[in-house]
């Protein structure tokens, strides 16, 4: 992986964000493909276009995107998003974005996360650094839990787990400086990258959502895991707790408290 392809994979999403601007606030047709999941014509040939292109440039690597699913080469894939927010898009607010990693043996080694609303572009090369627009993200500082802004998202695939949520948000609520719920994962991550967020969980995240925000994260030094402690695995955890050092610590008691 290098900076040229990272480049080309940069410019292909410029494009299929113009297309879904053209289209922004002007969806007629929606589907509901499962309970409070929502899919548009926009997603579907977004991510047609996003696995034409990036055929072209890496033709050996696979594909797995949220709407078409697995094609080819597992072992070096690209892990697409085509539209992280969905709801938001289709609702007309502007916090969705599109999220696309390269990952090795399972392993997330590159990433993109494209805010198509403004033009935010964050990436990272495993090894390499984490970027917004160009500019280097620097390394995350250690903070408390009470100085902290947390992000999340609601479990709306999972009402087993609703009353669950809403007691741990209570209990982050009061121990935090803020709890923000926008409304896709992958920018939400990256906000923790960038250091926007110094916290987050969520539960019920599908790999799509996250694998490029996660090569992000691991570059700027946040800590992942799952509710036990665990490192977070992309394709097999239920909950993932993500935040800089310092607060993870004090988040992960929470949620470990509900969730465990």
């Amino acid at each position: 992986m290098n900076k040229d392809l990272i480049n080309d994979v940069k410019s292909l999403l410029e494009t299929v964000a113009q297309f879904q601007l053209e289209h922004f606030r002007n969806i007629q047709v929606v589907d509901e493909k499962a309970r409070k999941e929502f899919v548009s014509f926009v997603d579907i040939e977004s991510e047609e276009k996003l696995q034409a292109g990036l055929k072209e440039i890496l033709p050996e690597a696979g594909f797995y995107g949220e709407e078409t699913g697995k094609h080819g080469n597992q072992d070096l894939t690209w892990i697409v998003d085509p539209i992280d927010g969905t709801t938001n898009y289709i609702s007309g607010l502007e916090q969705f974005s599109i999220s696309v990693a390269l990952a090795e043996h399972g392993q997330p080694i590159a990433g993109v996360v494209y805010k198509p609303y403004g033009g935010d572009c964050f990436s990272a090369i495993k090894g390499q650094g984490a970027f917004l627009n160009d500019e280097p993200l620097n390394q995350l500082e250690i903070r408390e839990l009470s100085t902290s802004l947390i992000g999340t998202g609601f479990p709306y695939r999972s009402p087993d787990l609703h009353e669950t949520f809403f007691h741990c948000a209570g209990d982050i609520l009061k121990a935090s400086r803020g709890l923000r719920r926008l409304g896709s994962a992958a920018l939400d991550l990256s906000y923790v990258a960038a250091g926007f967020f110094q916290g987050f969980w969520e539960s019920e995240l599908q790999c799509y959502d996250v694998a490029a925000a996660v090569v992000l994260m691991h570059e700027t030094g946040a800590i992942l895991t799952n509710e036990k402690g665990n490192p977070y695995d992309i394709f097999n955890d239920r909950i993932l707790v993500a935040a800089c050092p310092g607060t993870h610590e004090e988040l992960l008691k929470i949620v470990s408290k509900h969730y465990s």
